[in-house]
């Protein structure tokens, strides 16, 4: 199979979807593998490194599109890529649709198979293409906040660890998942005082066992949210529901309530926000102010780390792909269910519910849709 990756053209996006080593391991198995000039360089990888390993590289954009059966990218394909796109090919890559019904309606005319890496899912619910990305983000994400905080950055102007004799801040986390564990797990470094809220009682439950009573852990009710914030210097939004759009747990209205120079931060936003306030920025202007708040909403936060983040996600990825390629769509769904539910859009058809109804379309299963593949 030819598989291409082209460079990300998503605002200060720096990574790329395949290593050099994942390029090895196709070629070695008889596929042709088609890198665009220059996407690696944001990860600290040279045209000559995929050279090396049996890749082509090709000039630019169209060059990979024209050819490759599997497009393999990092985030959502944009505007002009998206145009590139054409029947019969394969796109695997992150999309989460269920924030931009206009992308769905585009790849749908597009005639594309488009597979997204947060929907790949495990018997026991567990998203092993997401995690990877949630792990850096949630670390990522107080360590972002920590920063947002400094007055410069119009933050309250705290330290998060205190000092001898003054209190340390406080940091505030919705959702118990991966990122939200990995955001206590910097916190609690930083010497913040933490609290998780979850609507999870039994991972409520888990979380007090693994930090052994370090961390605050509170049930994720509206009215205990909302105390929650007024005492918040840090708050981390870390909700996700598999598929769907974020729901919003902080209300415009509650931002009266919340200390001037608070800091939100959003890690659901590529999942339309869980904060009302919450809009996407970029890592060159990362935060605004609303009613005194300091939002950071950065839609794709792990590619501030590309080193890290191309590794980490390549590395969770690539039996995927080697899947894809040695067998084929049809085949490779069949023989792994983890990759059927990676199924987003087959045949000009949907099929995942919360991204149909958010486009107004009807979804059909992911097997009567790839089935009607040509």
């Amino acid at each position: 199979m030819k598989i291409g990756v082209p460079a990300e053209t998503k605002s200060d996006e720096h990574r790329i979807a395949l290593t050099p080593s994942g390029a090895r391991e196709l070629t070695a198995r008889g596929h042709r593998v088609l890198v665009e000039a220059g996407a690696g360089e944001g990860s600290a990888l040279t045209d000559q490194d995929f050279a090396n390993q049996g890749a082509e590289i090709v000039p630019d954009a169209e060059a990979v599109f024209s050819v490759a059966e599997l497009v393999v990218k990092v985030k959502e394909p944009q505007p002009p890529e998206v145009e590139l796109l054409h029947e019969g090919q394969l796109l695997f890559t992150y999309l989460h649709l269920a924030a931009v019904p206009e992308l769905t309606k585009s790849l749908v005319r597009s005639g594309a198979t488009c597979l997204a890496y947060e929907t790949v899912e495990d018997d026991a619910g567990r998203l092993p293409l997401l995690a990877p990305m949630s792990e850096i983000a949630g670390k990522l994400a107080t360590q972002a906040g920590a920063h947002a905080a400094e007055k410069p950055c119009r933050g309250r102007g705290i330290l998060l660890g205190g000092a001898p004799g003054v209190l340390p801040g406080r940091v505030l986390v919705i959702g118990g998942g991966v990122v939200g564990f990995n955001a206590a797990v910097i916190a609690l470094g930083m010497q913040a005082r933490v609290t998780i809220c979850d609507r999870n009682v039994d991972r409520l439950r888990e979380l007090e066992s693994i930090f052994n009573g370090r961390v605050d852990t509170l049930y994720a009710s509206t009215l205990s949210i909302e105390e929650q914030l007024a005492e918040a210097d840090v708050v981390v939004g870390a909700v996700l529901i598999h598929g769907a759009r974020a729901p919003r747990v902080v209300r415009e209205d509650q931002l009266s309530s919340m200390k001037l120079g608070a800091v939100l931060v959003d890690v659901s936003i590529d999942q339309g926000g869980c904060f009302e306030t919450s809009r996407p920025t970029t890592h060159s202007a990362p935060t605004y102010v609303t009613e005194g708040v300091v939002h950071y909403c950065v839609a794709n936060m792990p590619g501030a780390l590309p080193v890290t983040s191309t590794w980490a996600l390549t590395n969770a990825t690539l039996p995927f792909v080697v899947e894809l390629a040695d067998h084929g769509l049809k085949e490779a769904v069949s023989r792994n269910r983890m990759l059927e539910r990676g199924v987003n859009i087959a045949a000009e058809m949907v099929t995942v519910d919360d991204v149909a109804k958010a486009a107004g379309m009807s979804p059909v299963a992911p097997a009567e849709a790839v089935e009607a593949v040509g």
